[in-house]
């Protein structure tokens, strides 16, 4: 049995679809997420179910269907929606940075040129935690490929054929051995287990703070994890609850792009990433992914 929910939500004038169908196509295998023109579908976990989450863009809207496997709350239509507004990045106060920034000397042109731009969220913010800690020190493309073997190991397919990203209960039930067997180093295995144990036993209330974000909670939270340092924890804030004010001074695009937009000779270190980026406190993230969009490529969306 199928349970099915839909709605149709509002887009603001000028959303930038293209940047979310872009997050979403980072595997060419298609595994969990597929992507045909302006349709994203998406395999996830819905009361610890099998789903399938379709997002059709049109002028101006989306509408928006979840086909979960089995029978679920058919009341649950407004979290589904909020879920997808934060995907989506319509909770996130674009409008004020762009007012403020678009004189600025140094950012304003690249301000102008991505009016709209949002950064597009996880699902979940357990699938951006794990995909912080996958894609510590590696590529892109070779985080991909940890993500697409950790997913098949799980084992969770929905009736489409999409496969969903595992939830903490799944990923804690497997073992560091069988996770180094799947391309994770010691010290990120440990960490995911450790994440995913941690959220079982109640200690990371992601529900609680999806709702109401407690940014420097969730940050000496995650710190106390060993193998989860500042980019880890800034790129959990923004990609999964859409905090935008994390330094993602340590991300190696952030710095070439700066060292581009600054146009300097020498290579632009952490501490002046870090310097550079402060004076934008509370939108450093939002800043950060203005310069990730200067010479993006889709291989190379984090």
């Amino acid at each position: 049995m199928t349970t099915r929910l839909s709605c149709r939500i509002r887009l603001p004038e000028g959303f930038r679809q293209s940047d979310v169908l872009a997050f979403h196509r980072r595997d060419y295998k298609r595994m969990a997420e597929r992507v045909d023109g302006r349709v994203l579908q998406k395999g996830l976990l819905w009361e610890d179910r099998a789903a399938c989450l379709s997002l059709r863009f049109a002028t101006g809207s989306v509408a928006v269907d979840l086909a979960v496997d089995g029978l679920i709350d058919t009341d649950a239509r407004q979290s589904m929606k909020k879920m997808v507004r934060r995907m989506l990045g319509l909770t996130q106060p674009v409008d004020e940075f762009e007012r403020t920034y678009r004189g600025h000397r140094q950012i304003g042109l690249l301000v102008r040129r991505n009016s709209g731009l949002r950064v597009p969220l996880a699902a979940t913010p357990f699938e951006a935690m794990a995909w912080a800690i996958i894609g510590q020190q590696i590529s892109v493309s070779a985080a991909v490929s940890v993500r697409r073997n950790l997913i098949q190991a799980a084992g969770l397919r929905h009736s489409s054929g999409l496969w969903c990203f595992p939830g903490p209960v799944q990923v804690a039930s497997m073992d560091e051995l069988g996770l180094r067997r799947l391309g994770f180093s010691k010290s990120k295995a440990s960490a995911l287990l450790e994440l995913s144990e941690q959220v079982e036993m109640g200690l990371l209330p992601l529900h609680d703070w999806i709702e109401a974000p407690q940014e420097e909670q969730i940050q000496s939270r995650l710190l106390a994890i060993r193998g989860v340092g500042p980019w880890t924890v800034s790129y959990v804030l923004l990609r999964g609850f859409g905090c935008l004010d994390g330094s993602l001074h340590g991300d190696v695009a952030v710095r070439r792009n700066l060292q581009a937009l600054l146009k300097s000779k020498d290579k632009i270190g952490e501490a002046e990433a870090q310097a550079w980026l402060a004076g934008f406190s509370p939108w450093r993230a939002l800043v950060a992914a203005h310069l990730w969009a200067m010479h993006r490529k889709e291989s190379e969306l984090r």
